[in-house]
C-alpha cells in the first residue's frame, strides 16, 4: 500500500510541475482563445457568410438543405433525413478557419524572414543622442575598479582617510 501511495505522490508531483510550467499555461491561454475565435468564425460562416450565399443560389436556406429517404425496410417508421445543408456550412467554416490560419502562419512566416535577413555590418555607424552618450560614459566610469593603495586626506579632519578612484581621462 505505501509504494502505491508514493507512487501517487511523485505522479502528482510531477504532474504540478508540468501544469505549472510556462508551456502549459501559454497552451491553456491559447486554447481558450481559440475556442472564442473558433465561436466567431462559427457566427461569421452562420449568420453572415450562408446566407447571401443561398441568396446567390436561388434564396436557398443552406442549413434546411435536407435529403429525405423513405423508410422501406421499416415502413411504420418515420423517413430518414440527411442534412447536407448543415454539411456544408461545416466545410465552408473550415475552410475560413483554415484561410485565416494560413494568413496568420504567412505573416508570422515573413516578419520571421524579415528578422533572419537583417544584417548589421560590423562599420555601420549608429548615431547615438546626448543622453545615450553620457549614460554610457557614467557606465564605463562606473565599471573601473577602486585601487586600493590611492588614499587621500580630508581638510576637515586629518586623521580621516578617503579612496580615491582612479578613473581614465576622458
Amino acid at each position: 500500500m505505501t509504494i502505491i501511495c508514493r507512487y501517487c505522490s511523485k505522479f502528482w508531483n510531477e504532474f504540478k510541475t508540468f501544469t505549472l510550467r510556462g508551456n502549459v499555461l501559454d497552451m491553456a491561454v491559447g486554447l481558450i482563445i481559440g475556442t472564442a475565435f473558433a465561436n466567431v468564425v462559427k457566427s461569421l460562416v452562420e449568420d453572415i457568410l450562408t446566407p447571401p450565399l443561398g441568396l446567390i443560389l436561388g434564396g436557398v436556406d443552406l442549413v434546411n438543405l435536407t435529403i429525405i429517404i423513405n423508410n422501406f425496410i421499416y415502413i411504420h417508421e418515420p423517413p430518414v433525413i440527411i442534412h447536407y445543408g448543415k454539411f456544408l456550412q461545416a466545410i465552408l467554416y473550415l475552410v475560413v478557419i483554415g484561410l485565416v490560419f494560413f494568413l496568420l502562419l504567412r505573416i508570422i512566416n515573413d516578419m520571421r524572414d524579415a528578422i533572419h535577413h537583417i544584417k548589421i555590418t560590423p562599420g555601420a555607424f549608429i548615431e547615438l543622442t546626448e543622453h545615450t552618450k553620457v549614460l554610457r560614459e557614467i557606465r564605463d566610469l562606473l565599471s573601473f575598479p577602486i585601487k586600493p593603495d590611492a588614499t587621500h586626506q580630508t581638510n576637515d579632519d586629518a586623521s580621516t582617510t578617503r579612496r580615491l578612484v582612479s578613473r581614465p581621462e576622458l
